[in-house]
């Protein structure tokens, strides 16, 4: 697997694959990967098609008091991951390259984008969009590969996608969990020995509000009952919500393909999920 850090290096990798009559995968990655990326990569992985992984930790998509300065950097690590699954190239730009001097264009998504991290995160979803867009346009590929673990940001990028016209597939791939299912998460290390076993309380409380909301019970105290049980493992809570799993609109119909989506905090560390009502 060769890596580029230039644009046009990155182009003339791409346009040599084409030559050779093969399709072109994009997986964006922010780096310290683990086996929920590996998922991506397998995912992408078809007959005929060259898989592409960015690794770009994007200043754009943090708030002032996030994590950008702690967010963990692992190159070496992740170029051995990438190599054993069997992706094609990495993409690997510096800041300079992907926001030049000068840079000062920005893509917001309305609608799915308000609510939830949206709106506890503040130009969170800006930034992602601004990001992907830019490598959608640098990689040209047919298709790109996300986590449903972020549901929210695959909603918005699906949706700028339709709105934008960019002439690519986007694949949703099945959030990778521990075996106790805790989601997989580059996060999850912040989390110490005991906090990660009081995390899984967050999987489980949505398991359980998922199963009750599918037999028809009352939502509202669903969600509440699922409050109480995080808080009482010790998190603290962002949101605990039923939304459509298209729109992101709260209190879909019945008829509706429905998510359960939540956020809170285990200490400094905040952790998200998300389940279908099935």
């Amino acid at each position: 697997m060769d890596t580029v850090r230039d644009l046009n290096a990155l182009r003339e990798s791409v346009a040599a694959f084409r030559a050779a009559g093969q399709r072109v995968a994009l997986v964006p990655t922010m780096g310290a990967l683990h086996a929920g990326h590996v998922a991506l990569i397998e995912a992408a992985k078809r007959p005929g098609t060259k898989v592409v992984a960015s690794i770009f930790v994007n200043p754009k998509q943090f708030g002032p008091n996030e994590d950008l300065a702690k967010y963990p950097r692992r190159e070496m690590a992740d170029v051995r991951m990438l190599n054993e699954v069997g992706c094609d190239l990495l993409w690997a730009p510096t800041v300079e390259v992907m926001y030049p001097e000068g840079f000062a264009t920005s893509i917001g998504v309305a609608g799915v984008s308000a609510g939830f991290d949206g709106a506890s995160r503040p130009g969170h979803f800006d930034g992602v969009a601004t990001v992907v867009a830019k490598l959608f346009n640098q990689v040209g590929a047919d298709a790109a590969y996300f986590g449903e673990k972020d549901f929210q940001q695959l909603a918005v990028i699906r949706r700028m996608v339709a709105d934008l016209d960019f002439a690519l597939e986007i694949v949703g791939v099945p959030t990778q969990r521990d075996d106790d299912g805790l989601a997989m998460s580059s996060r999850n290390i912040y989390l110490d020995d005991e906090q990660r076993k009081q995390a899984v309380a967050l999987p489980r409380a949505l398991g359980v509000a998922a199963r009750a909301i599918a037999k028809g019970e009352d939502v509202e105290a669903v969600l509440d009952d699922a409050r109480t049980a995080l808080v009482g493992a010790g998190f603290t809570i962002d949101y605990v919500a039923l939304a459509d799993a298209e729109t992101l609109a709260e209190n879909p119909a019945a008829d509706r393909p429905r998510r359960l989506l939540a956020a809170a905090r285990m200490g400094a560390t905040r952790l998200i999920d998300n389940i279908a009502i099935e």
